[in-house]
């Protein structure tokens, strides 16, 4: 600890009292190494699928490989609630790296052995995702369980900046291996990358954790963030959270479009360097290492934002990252769009961590877990369904056109979400104005005839 206490008065203050001795320190080099293999991923896994797909169907394919990665998890946050909604936060985890471990490491083995095809893919790809909106949403219940609530901005950040780092380093990587070795030896490298966070977690899962998210739920204490009691947490809790939340469903809403329009960029970008621009994945990795390394600042940046200006920042970073994404509608060398999804990537990089802060807010404790498995189970949904529609989108526009037209969708997306609220609090102003002007309006309407 000595010897890290000059590298630790570097960093900004907020960020120091994380790495301090504890569950959360000790668990973070575990999650760096599985973001890492993800991240690593994101290039092997839709070039691979491009690679094993049919003839004249690539754009299909592709999407439908990026959808099995993650759409199965939302529907194993819905199948296994009633199993898993009361289990610690450091026990989903480790259920979900193993699983994912396990699952994915399935892929270079079918590969040695001459069996992966197109089916197999997409099979390992949909099971290597089941607990995966359960693993995700268990990172953050983590930090309410042990991360101060004045503090947990900056872990969101911390973990944020982790993700966005292995989005560096990943891409870059796989688009390295992939020139040397078959790309489904690179997603067994993420494999690897899993069963070193499941070892990671099951050590944590020693160490007793005491918490806010420990303490059960019951009855309607989902109602009120300071209600407790000793009974279970009921089924359809979250759901009663984002009923009695409308700033929480209204996230919701926002991101699932969010993920929505952009789904289709997973699916046109490999199209696009591949096809358009004639490139290798070496390339590939390049625009996904930009977007990177302007996401990682953005979410370092997120560590000193007030915490009051969340609610007019969000619709601001989709609106940002749609006219970023616009860049790839103008002709000239791939630098210009390379630049533009650095921009894009700097633009989101503090957006997840600035939602699930709001959700670590509202949502009470007890329940915590739950509702931010629910919020993953069907924002994961919306992302699949863009990259399903991404196919179709680049076979009739081309992949240029697909990656412009998702800005422009999230550019609408964002005056929306500005629009509504402000046109509802005029509507409530009004409303007001006139239930307290209302004698004198009905005297002038009789005195006028």
């Amino acid at each position: 600890m000595t010897s890290s206490a000059p590298l630790l008065r570097r960093l900004p203050p907020a960020y120091r009292p994380l790495f301090a001795p504890g569950p959360f320190r000790r668990l973070l080099p575990a999650l760096a190494v599985s973001d890492l293999g993800d991240g690593m991923s994101a290039v092997a896994v839709p070039w691979l699928a491009l690679g094993l797909a049919p003839p004249g169907r690539a754009g299909l394919f592709v999407g439908a490989a990026v959808a099995a990665y993650v759409l199965p998890g939302a529907l194993g946050a819905l199948l296994f609630g009633r199993r898993l909604r009361g289990l610690p936060a450091r026990r989903l985890i480790r259920a979900d790296a193993w699983t994912r471990g396990l699952f994915l490491g399935g892929i270079p083995v079918g590969w040695a052995f001459g069996l992966l095809g197109p089916g197999l893919l997409l099979v390992l790809l949909a099971g290597s995702s089941l607990l995966h909106a359960w693993g995700a949403s268990a990172r953050y219940a983590l930090v309410a369980e042990v991360i101060p609530a004045e503090r947990r901005q900056a872990a969101n950040a911390l973990l944020s900046t982790s993700a966005w780092v292995a989005m560096i380093a990943g891409p870059a990587l796989a688009g390295v291996l992939a020139v040397v070795v078959a790309p489904a030896w690179v997603i067994g490298l993420d494999a690897v990358s899993f069963l070193v966070l499941a070892v990671g977690a099951g050590r944590l899962s020693a160490v007793p954790l005491p918490g806010p998210a420990s303490v059960p739920l019951s009855g309607g204490a989902a109602a009120s963030a300071g209600d407790r009691s000793e009974g279970p947490v009921r089924r359809g809790e979250g759901l009663r959270v984002l009923r009695t939340r409308p700033e929480l469903l209204g996230l919701l809403v926002l991101t699932w479009f969010f993920n929505l329009f952009y789904g289709p960029v997973e699916v046109a970008l490999p199209l696009f360097v591949g096809e358009e621009l004639a490139a290798g994945p070496g390339l590939l990795g390049l625009y996904w290492v930009a977007f990177g390394v302007g996401a990682v600042l953005g979410a370092l940046g997120l560590g000193v934002l007030s915490r009051r200006a969340v609610r007019w920042v969000l619709p601001g970073i989709v609106a940002g990252h749609g006219l970023a994404m616009m860049s790839f509608a103008l002709p000239g060398p791939a630098a210009l769009s390379v630049t533009g999804f650095a921009v894009a990537g700097l633009v989101y990089g503090p957006y997840s961590a600035l939602v699930v802060g709001r959700f670590q807010e509202l949502a009470p404790a007890p329940v915590l877990t739950s509702v931010l498995a629910l919020r993953a189970s069907l924002v994961l949904t919306a992302g699949p369904a863009g990259a399903a529609l991404g196919g179709p989108l680049t076979a009739a526009l081309g992949a240029r056109a697909t990656l412009a037209g998702t800005g422009v969708a999230m550019v609408a997306l964002a005056v929306l979400a500005v629009g509504l609220p402000l046109r509802s609090a005029f509507s409530k102003h009004s409303a007001a104005h006139r239930k307290s002007a209302g004698p004198t309006s009905g005297a002038r309407a009789g005195a006028g005839g």
